[in-house]
């Protein structure tokens, strides 16, 4: 199963930027709906798109190797 860390990199850009950064912030600089994020951050082995992973990660300023894990299951 592939995993999505998107908790984990919100919590690392809110704590860099030391401000605190919704799933609205992110769905309005990234054009990925609200649903859809919320699913991503809470449903485990959410399918998306790569449209959705690489608008992912540009907002993180990250790879996708940064933003996707492995999880043997």
């Amino acid at each position: 199963m592939i995993r999505i860390k998107l908790k984990q990199l919100l919590d690392e850009k809110a704590f860099v930027e030391r401000r605190r950064i919704t799933l609205n912030d992110v769905a309005e600089e990234t054009g990925i709906s609200r649903p859809t994020l919320t699913r991503i951050a809470n449903v485990p082995g959410y399918n998306t798109n790569t449209d959705t992973v690489d608008a992912l990660c540009k907002y993180f300023k990250c790879t996708p190797a940064e933003l996707l894990q492995f999880v043997d299951s």
